[in-house]
């Protein structure tokens, strides 16, 4: 087992395929007592002040379990940056929870940001397809919210296919049939990015998913797709924050 020397942050939304920051390495896992909805709006990124997004935030449940992606993290820019990706551009709040890996060999405490009730970007809970409406409506600086949700799915497909998550899945085939009826260009929609997938589980290799996500064949969610990381640091010891 490898020494746990570094600071580690757990991801469930746009972190696992577009983390943006410099980390030493990263495995797929869970944490408990969460699930992943749709209920924070976002004006910085996937929407505007006009239309908000919806993007991921977590929600006490304690029979809840959310999959995603653990970054043990090295040097001295990746917390600030999450800082103001996160909390003061997205409103979310950090915590310590527990991580367990996807091959269940370890656990260890990461932070992790949730948005709660009371940040001034919080929307709620609405009907699954009135949100899915919503998505496919909204689009920012970072790319279209339809971009967002397809991404998060295919990631979860892929690299952790055991994860159950209900909210995800239904949105991602509500969201693909509304681009579809209304038309719209998917390759457009997806902003014709590369994200390059670097994992470091002992029973998973590497791999890309594909852009050009058929919207004919709405249940072949197992693609290949193309996602690109920040490169690694130097090993540098960090101490976890006292929180």
């Amino acid at each position: 087992m490898d020494e746990l020397t570094g600071l580690w942050i757990f991801g469930y939304g746009s972190l696992c395929w577009h983390p943006g920051f410099e980390y030493e390495k990263s495995i797929t896992g869970h944490i408990k007592g969460f699930n992943r909805r749709f209920w924070q709006g976002n004006v910085t990124h996937r929407g505007t002040v006009e239309k908000p997004a919806r993007v991921a935030t977590l929600v006490e449940d304690k029979e809840g379990i959310a999959w995603g992606r653990a970054f043990e993290i090295r040097g001295s820019t990746a917390l600030p940056y999450l800082e103001k990706r996160e909390c003061a551009l997205g409103g979310y709040l950090t915590q310590l929870t527990t991580f367990y890996s996807k091959d269940g060999t370890r656990s260890f405490p990461a932070l992790v940001y949730i948005a709660t009730t009371s940040n001034q970007h919080w929307l709620g809970d609405a009907p699954v397809t009135s949100i899915a409406t919503q998505i496919t409506e909204c689009s920012g600086p970072s790319g279209h919210n339809v971009e967002y949700v397809l991404r998060l799915a295919d990631f979860m497909h892929k690299y952790l296919p055991e994860a159950n998550d209900e909210h995800l899945f239904s949105l991602e085939m509500l969201v693909r049939a509304r681009v579809k009826e209304l038309k719209m260009c998917l390759t457009t929609l997806m902003g014709n990015k590369e994200f390059v997938i670097d994992l470091k589980d002992a029973d998973q290799e590497d791999g890309v998913l594909d852009d050009r996500l058929d919207n004919d064949n709405l249940e072949n969610v197992v693609r290949q797709d193309s996602f690109q990381f920040t490169s690694r640091v130097p090993p540098k010891k960090l101490r976890c924050l006292n929180m």
